[in-house]
């Protein structure tokens, strides 16, 4: 079964849309026999990766197709109860990469709120009306305000340590420590009791910001949205962007969008991700560009690249490596990037930018070796040069190769690779690459509008190899058949330790658990063991552990 991240309100099963001016009422109402999978049942709003495939589209079309909201209210459309969290038989019969992906998927989606808090003025507020356990009291994690019914019932939990021998590994150790700042002792006190915390302790404890009585609560949550919405810039009068469904060609080998191409070669375990550049200059006018709406060059370039990536690591889990690969004029792509950055006070821009910056963030927490393959006729430029700095090796070719008159291959730099699309680490591609050495930073920002050949771009050090067309075949060969023999857990680990280095964030805090402590936690036969948590969860009987301290 081919798992497909698009969809669109009007076939959502899950979550419901309401917009009424600057507020906008996202609503989980899980349907339960609507999972991704056979053989369990979403009750008590529990959820599976379908409910947060919904969840992402919906982030995503109230950034865009609703420049008007500026604050959203997440809330369950159940009677006493918000969200139970993953569902556990979901959790317990799939297999150990597709619970690794999916609480990956699941962050990535929480940070995309997040982002938007920070950085769009669309605010997040979530109404906690009963059980918001695990996974969905980390949703209101993610949000900037939670409001909890005082009413004896509603309370938050974390029970994963107790109950499954897992952990809340979606962001929710980390969140409630450095986000919402509890303390170490009562967050100890938290993650190991099974019912949760109620009522004035949970504000006490910063696990909530208020509590309120039913009947007071719609009066309390107009009144708090209205007051998160003062606070933004979003342009109540603009006209949003509608997103429509990709065009994509699924062939035995091969995704096919208007921009984007993936190849794949099973047997060497390899997929080529080939990127165009447009056709056509930038239209002339902000008019214009709203007027292309989705089909915005940068825009639709963004969707279909974070669409297969998402492909490639939820149903081609047995590729090693992914060679990023583009063609085109890199003057235009650097056009387009000068467009978006001339326009970056219109909300729309500021989007386009931000998407990309979500859609870089994705590639670099990818669990694939990633390699750059700068070409004759490639558009390694601005934007697009980042994919070359997200990639662990980069290999670049001087000048042709025999009887081919493309353009030589070339890398060009612009402002893009300097501050709007910071790795999870809070820091530059360019930053993170030449760590402790601010003067390369320097050097590379003073190359800036020239178009940068494959000996000029070693010698900066932007490129990882430089190889003339003798020995490239070979040695790019070579490479790419020696990492896909090494084991990709190992990899795995490797990667996610080098990619980011210098400042620790909130971010790379969590990837960095969902890497080693999900893929080891996961794996254990006290949690996913024949008689693991996982699998006695609700059969009456204890889990079977080995209390051998590992």
């Amino acid at each position: 079964m081919r798992i497909d991240f698009q969809t669109k309100p009007s076939q959502y099963k899950h979550w419901t849309i309401e917009t009424d001016g600057e507020i906008a009422n996202l609503v989980l109402d899980v349907d339960e026999n609507s999972g991704l999978f056979d053989g369990y049942e979403l009750k008590l709003n529990s959820y599976d990766l379908s409910v947060d495939i919904e969840l992402n589209d919906a982030i995503q079309r109230l950034r865009f197709e609703h420049p008007e909201v500026k604050t959203v209210i997440l809330r369950s459309a159940k009677d006493r109860v918000f969200c139970a969290g993953a569902n556990i038989r979901m959790l317990a019969g799939s297999t150990h990469s597709h619970k690794v992906n999916f609480c990956k998927f699941t962050n990535e989606t929480r940070n995309s709120m997040e982002d938007a808090s920070d950085n769009s003025g669309q605010k997040y507020m979530c109404v906690i009306n009963g059980t918001a356990a695990g996974g969905g009291y980390e949703l209101a994690l993610a949000t900037d305000h939670i409001m909890m019914t005082d009413d004896g019932n509603a309370a938050v939990s974390l029970p994963e340590i107790p109950l499954l021998a897992v952990l809340p590994g979606t962001g929710g150790l980390t969140r409630v420590t450095d986000k919402r700042k509890v303390r170490r002792d009562h967050a100890d006190v938290f993650c190991t009791i099974e019912e949760g915390i109620k009522g004035t302790r949970a504000v006490d404890w910063r696990l909530v910001d208020e509590v309120v009585r039913n009947s007071e609560l719609e009066d309390r949550v107009t009144a708090r949205a209205s007051a998160l919405a003062k606070g933004s810039k979003r342009p109540g009068d603009a006209q949003g962007v509608a997103l429509e469904p990709l065009a994509r060609e699924f062939g035995e080998n091969h995704v096919t969008y208007s921009h984007v191409e993936v190849e794949l070669d099973r047997d060497g375990r390899v997929a080529t991700i080939n990127i165009k550049a447009p056709d056509a200059s930038p239209p002339a006018s902000l008019d214009e560009a709203q007027a292309q709406g989705d089909q915005f060059w940068p825009l639709l370039v963004a969707r279909e690249l974070d669409d297969a990536i998402l492909h490639l690591r939820n149903n081609e889990t047995d590729t090693a490596l992914i060679q990023f690969r583009t063609q085109g004029d890199p003057q235009t792509v650097l056009a387009y990037d000068a467009f978006v950055e001339t326009h970056a006070d219109n909300w729309l821009m500021t989007e386009i930018a931000l998407y990309w910056k979500r859609v870089l963030k994705r590639v670099d927490v990818t669990s694939r070796s990633i390699f750059a393959l700068i070409e004759p006729g490639s558009c390694f430029a601005g934007t697009l040069a980042e994919l070359a700095f997200a990639a662990d090796r980069s290999y670049m070719l001087i000048g042709q190769f025999e009887g081919d008159n493309r353009p030589d291959a070339s890398l060009h730099l612009n402002a893009m690779n300097f501050g709007p699309y910071p790795m999870p680490n809070g820091i530059t591609r360019l930053e993170t690459r030449f760590l402790g050495e601010p003067e390369s930073v320097d050097g590379a920002k003073d190359e800036i509008g020239k178009a940068l050949d494959a000996e000029q771009a070693e010698e900066l050090g932007l490129v990882t190899f430089a190889y003339d067309d003798i020995d490239w075949d070979d040695e790019v060969r070579l490479a790419v058949e020696e990492r896909a023999s090494f084991s990709p857990d190992a990899l795995t680990g490797m990667e996610a330790n080098l990619r980011f280095a210098g400042p620790e964030t909130m971010e790379t805090k969590i990837f960095g658990r969902l890497t080693a402590w999900q893929n080891w936690i996961f794996q254990r036969p006290n949690a996913a063991g024949s008689d693991g948590a996982l699998r006695r969860y609700g059969t009456g009987e204890k889990p079977d552990y080995n209390f051998e301290r590992v």
